[in-house]
């Protein structure tokens, strides 16, 4: 009896395992980011006279980043390539041409030798200028190369002392290169002015800003941030669109990064099979201050200037990014030998800017293409929204089926011989 209900029970077990298995299937994706090439991190600290003020948990602004870095080498993550450039940190002088040019690299980006990279933090001293716009070109020097991700992580408790070098134009600019950097930025007890400066430079490259007032939320957010440069990623190809279809370059299966002017037009070409499926979509950034009631038109088109599908999207204001998206399947075709279809992809924004916005260089613009096969004949009414699913919950629901009978002859026998004895 005993090894009657062992069977009985492993059986259960057997077909319970299978259903999880089948239900969360191990291992990644074919064509899904590996992170092959290693994250870079540029860790650029303002040592400007001003981190001399005692206003973060008692002690100075300096003490608290110096904590909090000792805390985040600790932790950095073995396959992070992380580097420290330091701005303010050697000039004391007044003569402004002097300090505007005080930025070092004080630990070089690469593998991390954690006693190297704290000795070299614990020699820093508050001393002069804060030239964040030439510490952030700088920066993005110490990172280039290599197709990993790239962060900036900036901390400064205080604005940009060497304009007219805007550090927000700046930003603008790297963003422009398409290299895939991204610029992070914190501030230390922040102004108004400092919290606008900040928050420009980190939105211009898809980065976020963080005030902060205590060592623990520096030490919590930079730890984020150097984490978050491991996760991986897709790193956007730069390309150019052109202003009519005939000059437009041809676009593979990719993610895209280019630069559109305001009001302007975005020719891209791709080529589809027949039997393929085209999946295009579009995101606009209002990487400055722009009028409200915007919006963004994504078409497909012909060589000859026939619209095929489009997709469009309106703003209000309340957001500084508007997607939009298009499908287009082109049907089989009987002939063995039947050419591609050149189709024509056109990006037109409606944004619009005050007197006194620049608009060079223009906004922020991701294309994402995918051309895979077209959806077969028993595909296109996807089986009330299941599609291939239907198979894995017919599947489930002869595993439940089997299972039950299981257990309830089980409970049967268990049963009677309850009542024999």
């Amino acid at each position: 009896m005993i090894t009657r209900t062992r069977l009985a029970a492993g059986a259960c077990a057997l077909l319970a395992a299978l259903a999880a298995g089948m239900a969360f299937p191990a291992g990644a994706s074919a064509g899904e980011p590996t992170g092959e090439d290693a994250p870079k991190v540029d860790l650029v600290l303002d040592v400007s006279g001003s981190m001399r003020t005692r206003d973060i948990d008692g002690g100075t602004r300096m003490a608290a980043a110096k904590q909090a870095f000792n805390e985040v080498l600790d932790a950095t993550p073995e396959e992070v390539q992380l580097g420290i450039r330091t701005l303010g940190a050697d000039y004391p002088g007044d003569d402004r041409k002097t300090g505007c040019k005080d930025t070092a690299q004080l630990y070089p980006v690469g593998p991390l030798d954690r006693t190297e990279a704290k000795t070299a933090v614990a020699t820093l001293a508050p001393t002069g200028w804060t030239p964040i716009g030439p510490a952030l070109l700088k920066a993005a020097d110490d990172l280039d190369g290599g197709a990993g991700s790239k962060r900036i992580v900036l901390i400064s408790d205080g604005e940009d002392t060497c304009a007219p070098l805007d550090p927000c134009e700046v930003a603008r600019e790297i963003a422009a290169k398409g290299i895939g950097l991204t610029i992070d930025t914190l501030g230390l007890v922040p102004n108004t002015k400092m919290r606008q400066q900040l928050s420009c430079i980190a939105e211009a490259t898809g980065g976020t800003y963080t005030s902060v007032e205590h060592t623990d939320e520096l030490t919590d957010k930079v730890n984020q941030l150097v984490d978050r440069a491991a996760d991986p990623v897709v790193t956007p190809v730069a390309t150019e669109g052109a202003d009519a279809c005939a000059k437009a370059p041809t676009l593979k299966s990719g993610l895209y990064t280019d630069r559109e002017e305001f009001g302007q037009q975005r020719w891209y070409r791709v080529d589809v099979e027949p039997g393929q499926e085209l999946r295009a979509s579009v995101s606009v950034g209002a990487d400055r201050a722009v009028n409200p009631s915007y919006g963004v038109l994504l078409r497909a088109v012909t060589v000859h200037g026939r619209e095929i599908v489009r997709g469009e999207a309106a703003g209000d204001g309340r957001t500084d990014v508007l997607s939009t998206g298009l499908r287009y399947p082109k049907a089989e075709s009987d002939e063995d030998d039947a050419a591609a279809e050149a189709v024509c992809l056109q990006v037109t924004n409606s944004f619009s800017v005050a007197a006194g916005v620049k608009t060079t260089p223009g906004l922020p613009l991701e294309l994402t293409v995918d051309v895979v096969d077209g959806p077969g004949d028993s595909d296109d009414v996807a089986a009330f929204g299941l599609g291939r699913g239907w198979w894995l919950l017919g599947l489930l629901v002869l595993v439940g089926f089997v299972a039950g009978l299981l257990w309830g002859w089980l409970s049967r026998w268990r049963f009677a011989i309850w009542r024999t004895n």
